[in-house]
């Protein structure tokens, strides 16, 4: 048998909520084994910057293969590189 769920409190401020949470376990106020999985299919997932040794006459065919399909080079070696892994997992 579950115990009786508190209601989550009215807070007046992020600060406020912040310290309460702080120190209240939310299994109080929320059942997590009815809780859900949710997706975010709108987020822009988080990017990484790298650094990239490569020899001059492959950057500037990249630019070349980039420019002609109106695109930026870091773009299209992106997606060339996502199409080779998609490729290998097949």
């Amino acid at each position: 048998m579950s115990k009786p769920l508190k209601p989550v409190p009215r807070f007046a401020s992020e600060a406020e909520e912040r310290m309460y949470w702080e120190q209240h376990d939310s299994t109080e106020h929320l059942d997590w084994s009815q809780a859900q999985r949710v997706t975010l299919p709108n987020l822009k997932p988080t990017t990484k910057t790298i650094s990239l040794r490569l020899p001059q006459h492959l950057l500037d065919s990249i630019k070349a293969a980039a420019n002609s399909r109106d695109v930026p080079y870091q773009s299209l070696i992106k997606v060339w590189l996502q199409e080779k892994l998609h490729s290998q997992s097949k």
